[in-house]
């Protein structure tokens, strides 16, 4: 009897990327939430939502939903979110 061990990685290596520089404060800041439409979101997002307002004055706090949780976020949602100074995206598993 043979077993055959397959590779799950690929092949081809993504090209290196770097992180979004990071907002000096949050006062004042627009904040967007991109959920990927699972309950778990819910909660995770009020929560994260009260803080960032009592704690960090941020002026705003946008929550979008994506019509597919498997799938990228509609370009009406990217389009949305370049007027954000910063980005949460969530999985609610």
């Amino acid at each position: 009897m043979t077993i055959r061990v397959l590779d799950p990685t690929s092949e081809i290596r993504a090209a290196d990327k770097r992180s979004a520089p990071r907002p000096a404060a949050l006062a004042g800041a627009t904040v967007g939430f991109i959920s990927n439409g699972k309950e778990g979101t819910v909660g995770f997002f009020s929560h994260l939502d009260r803080l960032l307002r009592e704690r960090f004055n941020v002026a705003e706090v946008v929550h979008r939903t994506k019509a597919n949780y498997s799938a990228p976020a509609e370009q009406d949602i990217v389009d949305e979110a370049r007027n954000w100074n910063l980005a949460i995206t969530g999985l609610g598993d």
